[in-house]
Formats: structure tokens, sequence, C-alpha cells
């Protein structure tokens, strides 16, 4: 098995470490991208990822070396292929509360037509339940003209990786495999012992894509019942953070970390993909409000820069808010729907203009942050903490008064002890203090 060819279909922050991997375990591995630009990057021996991704680049480099790995736009190697892992986004419209499948579409018709027969063919992007049978299988038979169960097999496998860790997620996490059937199952599950040292979970294509999202989902609601906590103790007048200790020394709790806001490709979005396997019949109360409470945040930590503000004697208008982190999680460059975006459209609406620093996020939807924490800090009259980046977390207070504008700390992800930014001059505001 390990000299047998395999293809991964997408290389984001799931297909390149899942191409390298396989690539380590003995695979011909070729990676296929629309993006020429990140086709260049892994023939060259570059990881398109940037971040902090322990390994990952290395790994890239000596596959790419090593001859087991390389890169291309087009989808001849599926010809030969005898694994087929599809790892696309899958984005959702949230007026429509629909998901978005042209990506998914475009690389299943692209696969079809040039599937061989005994192929495996894997889906690991997060889909709506139902996804796999009623989109995906029937356009492989219609492309490739072959007979899934019969001809070739067909399996889901939910990733489980998250920036910062993929490698280690992708290694270490248990995973669930579900297969068309039987056989499908069984050959799913031998390929990812050859990379996987978690534990392997077999069940049904359909049964996979609700565990999924659901597990997104879960983390969702836990998430918001922190974050409505956060606002309850406020106003309330205590310390959410130390709350939610004390709660955490009970049997059986497990509060989580409240926070300005949810990002990521996943979680804001798996909740949706769960619900519209319903829609129409179920409409989920539970997980809609907690998307609406998460959501939310971005508007909270807006007015708590206008709070903080206006005890400090500035006016909205004029003033310069620096928002330290675009990406929506800490050391990485993943910006997708971070809650950064909704802040800066908050304060903007406010009058209040926003200014950017971001240590590993070159551009995102037109926004280019600073690079220069100083350049960034310098004549600001608030400095609001979204992303809880090594850089913020050693910073001098005394520097950062002495070239501000205004000292005003927004603190977003309890990074600042709140004592000392007072202590040292500061107009402090943080979520669930």
């Amino acid at each position: 098995m390990k000299r047998a060819n395999l293809v991964v279909v997408g290389l984001g922050y799931v297909g390149v470490p899942v191409a390298a991997k396989f690539a380590e375990a003995g695979f011909q591995v070729t990676g296929i991208d629309i993006l020429p630009e990140k086709v260049q990057m892994i023939n060259k021996g570059e990881s398109p990822i940037a971040g902090n991704e322990p390994g990952l680049s290395e790994l890239v480099s000596e596959m790419v070396k090593q001859g087991r790995l390389r890169a291309t736009s087009s989808y001849d190697p599926v010809k030969t292929a005898d694994y087929v892992l599809i790892v696309v986004q899958t984005p959702f419209d949230l007026k429509s509360r629909e998901p978005y499948y042209a990506a998914l579409r475009s690389a299943v018709k692209s696969v079809g037509p040039n599937l061989k027969r005994g192929v495996l063919v894997i889906l690991e992007s997060t889909v709506s339940p139902g996804t796999t049978n009623n989109i995906v299988l029937p356009i492989l038979e219609s492309e490739s003209g072959l007979k899934a169960g019969k001809d070739f097999y067909l399996a889901v496998a939910p990733e489980r990786v998250m920036p910062g860790r993929l490698l280690h997620n992708l290694v270490n996490y248990n995973r669930v495999v579900g297969g068309l059937d039987e056989e499908s199952t069984k050959r799913a599950l031998e390929l990812y012992r050859n990379i996987v040292k978690g534990e392997l979970h077999p069940t049904d294509i359909l049964t996979a894509e609700v565990v999924k999202t659901t597990e997104n989902a879960y983390r969702d609601v836990q998430i918001a019942f922190a974050n409505e906590i956060a606002l309850l103790c406020e106003i309330i007048g205590v310390d959410a953070y130390e709350v939610r200790d004390l709660v955490n020394k009970a049997p059986f709790r497990n509060m989580h970390i409240p926070g300005a806001g949810v990002g990521g490709h996943c979680l804001p979005k798996d909740s949706w993909l769960l619900a519209f396997a319903t829609k129409g019949i179920l409409e989920p109360r539970l997980l809609a409000l907690a998307r609406e409470i998460n959501d939310n945040m971005s508007q909270h930590m807006s007015d708590l820069c206008e709070s903080a503000l206006t005890e400090a004697g500035r006016k909205n208008y004029g003033s310069r808010v620096t928002i330290l982190g675009l990406a929506y999680l800490e050391n990485s460059d993943d910006t997708r729907n971070s809650p950064a975006f909704r802040l800066i459209r908050a304060l903007e609406v406010r009058g209040i203009h926003p200014i950017v620093h971001d240590p590993y996020v070159a551009e995102s939807n037109g926004i280019t942050p600073l690079k220069d924490l100083d350049e960034a800090l310098r004549n600001s009259d608030c400095a609001a903490l979204v992303t809880a980046h090594d850089e913020y977390k050693h910073l001098s207070l005394d520097h950062m008064k002495s070239i501000m504008r205004t000292p005003i700390i927004v603190d977003g992800r309890n990074v600042f002890d709140w004592r000392e930014c007072k202590k040292r001059g500061f107009v402090y505001r943080g979520i669930g203090r």
C-alpha cells in the first residue's frame, strides 16, 4: 500500500499536512490546487501555510526533496491514483443560510472523469449531513460512469486539525471514518492507519457527517455560554475568570474561556451546516442563539472601546484604535471569519479609525496589517486586543503608554493584567472584567 499513488485535492490548512504525512509514510503523493502560487511554493519545497506550524515546513521540504510530494493544477494524476482525498473549503452563505458548494462541486466534477476502477475516494471536507450521498456520490458516478461500492469505493473522514497544531492533531487525535459500505470503510481505515496514531472509529457516511458538525456546534454553544456569563459578570461587577476557575473546581464542570469572538473556518459555519440538514422541518434554536451571542462579541468589543474612550475624555470621531491581531487564532496567519473584521466594521460605523497590526498576516480581505508594532501604537487612543499572539503577551505597558496618545487597553483575550494596566495609568476594559 505504501508505494501506492495518492492524490490530495485542495492544498489548504488540511490538505498540505495530510499530503506531507502520507508522503512521509511512503506514498507517492500529488497535491492538486487551482492557485498557481500554492503549486509553485510546494514544488520548490516551501509550505504555503504561514504562522507557527511546528514541523510542517521542514516536512514539506524533505518530502519534495525526496521526490514523494509534488503539486499541480491538473487533474491528470487522478487517472493513476489509488486514493483520492478531497479537502476543499465548504463556505456557508449566512444570508441564505445555505452551504456554498461551488468549490466542492467543481473538485468532484474534475475528479470524476479521471477515476480508475478500484480507487478509494475520501471526503475530508466538513459538509452538511447528507452531502456526500446526495451530491458527491451522484456526481462521481455520473462523471466517471462507474458505480460506487462496485467499481470504486467512497468514504468520509472529517478532519480534526487546527492552525498551530496541524501535524500534531492529524497524527494524534482520534478519527471518525465513515464508509459507503463495509469494504469502503475497511479500506479507509487501512489507509489512515498509516498516519494516525489515535483511535479510528468506523461508522457510516451520514453518521460521520453528523459527528463532525455536531462536535463543532457543541464547542460553539460552550463558548457562547462562557461569553454570556462574562457579559453578566461585567454588569454584576465580578471577575468572570475567577468565576470560571471556581466553577471548574466542581466535578464534571468544564466552563470555557470567554473572548472577543469566534472565528475560523469551522465553528462559525458548522452549526449552520448541521441545521441545514433539517431545514424546513426543524429549525434549531439553541445553535442559532449561540451563533448570535458569539458573533455579537465583536460588537461588545466596540462598545468597550467607546466606553473607555468616553472615560478618557475622547470622542469617537477622530479617535484611533489599534487592533492587535487580524488572525482568528494566536500565532497563525489564518484570518477566516476572524472577529477582527466585525470589530473593524463596528468601529468604522462609530466614526473611529481602526489601525490593524498582526505579525503573521500579510494581507486579508483588502486589509494589510502593519508589521511594526510601535508604528501601529504610535498616537493611538486605544489598543484593542483580539488575537492572543505571543508577541502581545510580553508588551511593556510603560513603553505602550509612552507612544500612545491616549493610554487605553481593551483586552478581548485576558492577556493583560488589569491591575497592572490600571497601576500604570491605563483606562482598562476587558471581556468579563
